[in-house]
């Protein structure tokens, strides 16, 4: 069994419980750690795009180092640890990491297989170019936001109209993603395990509700009327498409896989406040 360990950079707790968990596991378990972790407890580091070849990723930290774990996986399931953050993809307690870890190490062992979920990614394409699936959220931008600036922007949904307006842009979640990027631009807290995505315009001068379709349509947004649009996936990978051009949002034929307890979403509720 290979097991991969992606610790918060720069915090030195992430790194040492990195550590404690690596020295828990039995001689059986390949351990890898990512580079950054590598260097802090002097242990061989890794590309984290290689962990897609682990059987198990553990990640420790917040949701961004969850979401930095999940690009490297893949489809390999992951385990959040939460260090104190929000830590909506993170159920595990600190305290309960090293227990937590072997358990799915034994059961996987035992079995062949780690306990997961699948929860859903949004893949966004265009024209030559296709950007790695978000765990939370696809953004297609303009340039620059504020007044003046956005661009013209055309929401198709199976190929039906839905909105056309002069926008900052619009964002297109999964359930996973509703606290983060789409609350704040005032989309619907969405329960995990509902299927859908939800589509939030981003200061449109026209009225532009937000809308939850379903994970197996098409979302369409085509762009105009701006030097150029931004694509992004989960705020690291990016994508700049001249205008007019259509980028095509749809679930991406691999989910994120994760691993572990559920956290009590009501609960991680709280921690916004």
């Amino acid at each position: 069994m290979r097991v991969g360990i992606v610790a918060q950079r720069g915090n030195a707790r992430a790194a040492y419980l990195a550590a404690d968990i690596a020295d828990a596991l039995p001689d059986e378990v390949d351990v890898w750690v990512d580079a950054a972790t590598g260097e802090e407890i002097e242990l061989e580091g890794r590309d984290v795009t290689e962990f897609s070849a682990c059987d198990l990723v553990v990640s420790i930290g917040g949701d961004g180092t969850f979401l930095f774990a999940a690009r490297g996986a893949g489809s390999v399931p992951v385990l959040g640890v939460n260090l104190g953050e929000v830590g909506f993809l993170n159920a595990v307690a600190p305290d309960d990491a090293v227990a937590a870890v072997e358990r799915e190490v034994s059961r996987y062992l035992e079995t062949g297989a780690v306990r997961s979920r699948d929860v859903p990614r949004i893949e966004a394409s265009g024209e030559n170019w296709v950007l790695t699936p978000a765990l939370n959220e696809v953004v297609v931008q303009g340039p620059q936001r504020g007044h003046g600036q956005g661009l013209t922007v055309e929401v198709r949904v199976d190929g039906s109209l839905y909105t056309a307006s002069h926008a900052d842009g619009v964002l297109v979640s999964t359930p996973t993603g509703s606290t983060a990027y789409n609350l704040s631009e005032g989309g619907p807290l969405v329960q995990p395990g509902v299927g859908g995505f939800v589509v939030t315009g981003m200061c449109a001068e026209d009225a532009m509700p937000s809308l939850v379709t379903p994970t197996n349509g098409e979302v369409t947004v085509r762009v105009d009327d701006a030097e150029y649009a931004v694509v992004s996936s989960d705020g690291s990978r990016t994508q700049r498409v001249e205008t007019p051009s259509v980028v095509t949002l749809r679930e991406a034929d691999e989910p994120a896989r994760v691993a572990g307890p559920e956290s009590d979403f009501f609960q991680a509720l709280g921690k916004l406040e």
